[in-house]
């Protein structure tokens, strides 16, 4: 049986979620008019790319060896992965750039085995704060859902986005700095080499 959340994601809605950082707003990842919905309710630039969240390991996209291996070790978790894309998955995610894909498992997550991957986003309009609860989401956005499920009080830090897309030979650099530690991530590559 669907979930709410699964309902409303393969129905074409956006839904307003608690991710294990803060609040998020989520749609089909290959649903067009979805994403351009989602994109209008944040006031996000349509050639900007947003990650990819799925909620069971099963659906992660496939990717290289060396990075599946960092992939186990650091997901679930805060980061956002940036990996190689030459299939072009979900390329409504992935404007301008089809070559890379952002992909977020989120750790402790009450969506978790959710059959369902969708196109993320932080639930506030672009260039403003993460809420970390949902009354810091503005009134618009959270009329504008589909859905809203809430989980009290959120950690408020975005995610740690790394990007992997040279790690099959050893690459690897954060882009944005977030809920995990680089010191975490570089303890992860290095216990690869162990």
């Amino acid at each position: 049986m669907l979930s709410a959340f699964e309902f409303c994601i393969r129905a074409g809605g956006v839904a307003l979620f608690p991710a294990d950082t803060v609040y998020g707003l989520a749609c089909d990842a290959e649903n067009a008019a979805a994403v351009e919905k989602l994109y209008a309710l944040k006031g996000r630039a349509p050639d900007k790319p947003a990650a990819v969240m799925v909620f069971d390991p099963a659906w992660l996209p496939p990717m290289g060896a060396r990075t599946t291996a960092l992939a186990r070790r650091l997901l679930p978790g805060p980061v956002t992965l940036l990996v190689p894309n030459p299939d072009h998955h979900f390329p409504l995610a992935c404007a301008p750039d089809p070559d890379t894909l952002g992909i977020r498992l989120p750790a402790g997550s009450p969506l978790r085995g959710a059959q369902v991957a969708v196109l993320q986003t932080s639930a506030n309009h672009a260039g403003e704060p993460p809420a970390r609860s949902l009354d810091e989401i503005p009134a618009d956005i959270r009329s504008g859902v589909r859905l809203v499920l809430g989980a009290g009080p959120l950690p408020g830090t975005p995610s740690t986005v790394v990007d992997l897309r040279g790690f099959e030979e050893g690459e690897w650099l954060i882009v944005r700095a977030g809920a995990a530690p680089e010191s975490a991530i570089a303890a992860a590559v290095e216990a690869l080499a162990a």
